[in-house]
């Protein structure tokens, strides 16, 4: 990390600021990774289930027309789901699209991993 130069000297009370606001950095640092690990486990889960929504899709031999058919949804829509560009789909979609190839979604809640 390249350090920024300055032209003068820091004052002490805005050395002990600086100083501060580093160990404070370092004390949350290791939470705010940990929240995010714990989120993008989250998105690998979310991930998992879309690839067993297009895999019992293929498995039915339905094609993304069938599904949008089905479903009432566009199939764009429908295929950007399946590619992952939809990072937040509804608990609506997953059903409407789980029911269509045959599946029931289940939802649980679990105690995080400590």
């Amino acid at each position: 990390m390249k350090r920024i130069e300055r032209g003068r000297e820091l004052t002490p009370e805005e050395a002990a600021k600086y100083k501060a606001i580093r160990q404070r950095v370092a004390e949350e640092l290791p939470e705010l990774v940990a929240r995010h690990h714990e989120r993008a486990e989250a998105v690998d889960a979310l991930q998992r289930l879309l690839a067993q929504l297009k895999a019992a899709r293929e498995e039915k031999g339905l094609s993304l027309g069938d599904v949008s058919e089905l479903t009432g949804m566009d199939r764009s829509a429908l295929s950007k789901l399946e590619a992952g560009h939809r990072p937040n789909p509804t608990i609506d979609t997953l059903v409407r699209y789980a029911e269509a190839v045959g599946k029931r979604l289940e939802v649980t809640v679990v105690d995080p991993t400590g």
